[in-house]
């Protein structure tokens, strides 16, 4: 078993370098490509539609095949599309580079969290959470590759090709590493993943009033509103609002990114000891304050320091809305937590288009305000995250 999470922890975070990557590179891609800030966003919120359109598709490929035969040929795919949007030179190139990447990166999240949850359920203790820590450090390398290649000038062929070369392989021998299980045999069968995939789908699909569960899912969506627009605006925010180098405009979702990991690390020690809202309303108004200086910010090093700040926000919000959803339901946290978890592909479906709509209208200062008073809007929600009171005694 601990080959098999060594080897999953690996897949995680050469996901998270590649799309790191991706989303840090915007600018040069639109340079390259001659697309325009109206359509930019277009393109953009094409990629997480066609994700989850991938990650609906993995389901029926997992029951035939299973989720590391999924894993073993989408993640090196994910790859080849990645190079395939630094290659091209025509927007019809680049629309099937995305649309591929944004299909393959669905079943790939999909397969990953499969194999997760098996393992999860083999070690008997929670494990998800190091994985996707794993997703963050990734980011983290992804940023600072991009970042490099920009210092040095190496342009989106060599960058995103020799990215490829170097991730692809190590995918392949990722998935191919043994999945031991504690008896012995080879873990995370069609038949068992098949079996997860079912009872997820009638979890999802039992009668919960969704009254209850509104603010929870408005708090997501805000939440994802503002990952999703410093995920794709944060860089191109830096180089074309303050004229900052390609190089340095990497840092600013490297900061971000950072800060999240740091967070995570922390939050829930700051949940024990203050509660869930308490930290909260904390992360809503820290998030609020980092768009804030985003949007004043004079120069690159601001907006760097800015886009940290609301790293450090964002990160306590996100888990504490599937907590206090699995609280609103405790005989029925699966299907609590499988609707909010819809809702952070609202986040990002609507973040980028509003925040590239606002700034081809006006400036991207003003586009930052956007997602600062959605964030601000989690503060009267916060009382839904904190714990059902005890019944007093008669």
């Amino acid at each position: 078993m601990r080959v098999g999470r060594a080897a999953l922890a690996v897949s995680f975070l050469l996901q998270g370098t590649a799309f790191a990557l991706l989303v840090t590179c915007i600018p040069e891609i639109q340079h390259r490509y001659g697309l325009s800030d109206g359509l930019l966003p277009v393109f953009l919120a094409a990629v997480p539609i066609l994700a989850g359109v991938g990650s609906v598709l993995s389901e029926r490929l997992v029951r035939r095949t299973g989720a590391r035969a999924v894993l073993r040929v989408v993640q090196p795919a994910v790859c080849l599309s990645l190079a395939g949007a630094g290659l091209g030179d025509a927007l019809w190139q680049l629309a099937l580079a995305l649309g591929a990447f944004g299909l393959l990166v669905g079943a790939l999240d999909a397969s990953m969290n499969m194999l997760g949850v098996g393992l999860q359920h083999r070690y008997g203790r929670s494990i998800m959470i190091g994985f996707h820590a794993a997703f963050s450090l990734g980011g983290i390398l992804g940023a600072a590759i991009a970042g490099l290649g920009s210092h040095y000038d190496l342009g989106l062929p060599v960058l995103f090709g020799a990215a490829a070369a170097v991730i692809a392989p190590l995918a392949v021998l990722a998935g191919t590493l043994p999945q031991p299980s504690a008896g012995g045999t080879p873990t995370a069968g069609p038949a068992e993943l098949g079996d997860a995939v079912r009872e997820a789908a009638e979890a999802a699909a039992r009668t919960i009033p969704w009254r209850p569960l509104l603010p929870l899912c408005l708090a997501m969506a805000f939440a994802y509103i503002a990952d999703a627009s410093v995920s794709n605006y944060s860089v191109k925010y830096l180089t074309d609002g303050l004229g900052s180098r390609d190089d340095l405009a990497k840092l600013s979702y490297l900061g971000y990114m950072v800060a999240m990991l740091l967070g995570r690390a922390l939050g829930d020690r700051a949940v024990q000891r203050f509660g869930a809202v308490p930290v909260v309303r904390t992360g809503a108004a820290v998030a609020a304050l980092g768009f804030g200086l985003a949007a004043v910010a004079p120069a690159a090093w601001a907006g760097i320091a800015a886009f940290t700040v609301l790293g450090f926000g964002i990160c306590a919000i996100i888990p504490q809305v599937f907590a206090a959803g699995g609280r609103l339901f405790p005989a029925d946290s699966d299907a609590a937590v499988a609707r909010l978890n819809l809702f952070n592909y609202v986040g990002f479906l609507i973040g980028s288009p509003l925040v590239g709509a606002i700034a081809d209208a006006s400036s991207y200062r003003w586009a930052l305000l956007a997602p600062m008073l959605l964030v601000l809007a989690v503060l009267p929600l916060a009382e839904r995250f904190a714990p059902a009171p005890a019944t007093a005694p008669a």
